[in-house]
């Protein structure tokens, strides 16, 4: 995000590793930064599929023991967190490796902020409250969505109030990120489409963001071109590996846009509905995208038309803001070509829950990123207009 008129600050992993058969060298990256016992962080699904074997296996060829903690939930929780750390401390581990998409990576992020810093993860909600860096970090990613293999943000759920707690701290940073398609293979067309929406929606947020610069806004616009050539052939064929690696870097594009340039309302309001009603992070983010993206419209109508370029769009010839107007047509094509539900109502979502998710949302840490401020009562008619 922009610190100051004409100074920005740029985070990203100090490695990436991209591409068909990068994970083989997860060991290696372990064992280079004198790492000995690794925290496996997974969920059960993910365990299921024989993925986590696997990787235990990587990392005892490269002479690295392992332990694995499977409970994370798909909208990871503080008490995941608590598990997390005490197998991790129990266990003598001196780094983390997450496996999986979003959830796990939060929840090992929230496992090594406690690990380093102590206290409960409640503490750190919010903007660069952690004091030292985590241990030894490396998030391999199997969906392409969320970029939280890369970034410096966490959401996690508070189960006490219902709410998604959001943590945006340089230090939480996975110290290596791996992206490998050979490994998405077996994510489902549903999963791909509500990751892929995820990613496109940290694009778009990401372009027409208050914290954009001329890097975020170049990496915005490829995510976005890349998600609309791609993402419909991924759903239609997850083996198809050129839509999967095309994927892979759209939303790590994604997340190098949205790490530094920030979010908005889109995640703000996605967040309260998935911390009330346990929903998906990113059908919920691709329902509420086009709403909120016309409500912003009138901010910078020049980007809208960039958007609507970028996606494929033929603006020729059109108004400005006929042509902005395509932009979010384009994306709510995409997202019905895709599978994603019509509307919040159809995921159980109920109006008098509105006024209580949109003051939340106002709260949360994403809104100050968005480039046109809202009412309470404003945001309350945007939930209305997604249900």
């Amino acid at each position: 995000m922009a610190t100051g008129r004409q100074t920005y600050e740029f985070f990203i992993p100090n490695v990436s590793l991209m591409g068909v058969g990068c994970h083989s060298g997860t060991g290696e990256e372990l064992y280079s930064r004198g790492c000995k016992k690794t925290l496996i962080v997974t969920d059960k699904g993910i365990a299921a599929a024989g993925l986590v074997n696997k990787f235990v296996h990587i990392l005892k060829d490269s002479g690295i023991e392992s332990e694995v903690f499977d409970g994370t939930v798909p909208n990871p929780t503080d008490k995941n967190v608590e598990e997390g750390v005490e197998i991790y401390k129990k266990s003598n581990c001196d780094s983390i490796l997450t496996l999986g998409g979003g959830s796990p990576h939060d929840c090992g992020k929230g496992i090594a902020t406690i690990v380093t810093n102590g206290g409960k993860i409640a503490d750190y909600e919010g903007l660069n409250k952690l004091s030292k860096r985590m241990p030894t970090f490396v998030a391999v990613n199997t969906t392409a969505g969320t970029a939280s293999e890369m970034t410096r943000f966490a959401v996690i759920t508070d189960t006490s109030r219902h709410i998604k707690m959001v943590i945006v701290d340089w230090k939480i940073t996975p110290d290596v990120a791996i992206n490998d398609p050979e490994i998405m293979v077996g994510m489902p067309p549903a999963l791909t489409a509500a990751t892929g929406m995820d990613a496109l929606t940290h694009a778009v947020e990401a372009y027409v963001s208050l914290g954009a610069t001329p890097v975020t806004d170049a990496c915005a616009l490829e995510a976005i071109s890349l998600v609309s050539q791609y993402l419909r052939a991924a759903v239609a064929n997850g083996e198809d590996m050129e839509a999967r690696d095309k994927m892979a870097y759209a939303e790590y594009l994604a997340g190098m846009a949205f790490n530094n340039a920030g979010l908005g309302y889109v995640h703000s309001m996605a967040h309260q509905a998935g911390g009330i009603y346990d929903l998906p992070h990113g059908v919920c983010n691709a329902i509420i995208l086009p709403h909120v993206e016309r409500f912003n419209m009138i901010a910078n109508i020049d980007k809208f038309v960039d958007i609507a370029v970028a996606m494929g769009e033929n603006i020729d010839g059109l108004a400005a803001r006929d042509a902005a107007e395509i932009a979010i047509e384009s994306i709510q094509a995409l997202a019905a070509d895709v599978g994603i539900p019509a509307g919040l109502g159809e995921l159980g979502v109920e109006e008098e829950k509105l006024k209580l998710m949109a003051e939340n949302a106002m709260k949360d840490a994403c809104a100050p990123a968005n480039p046109r401020s809202a009412t309470l009562e404003e945001i309350i008619e945007i939930y209305k207009s997604a249900l």
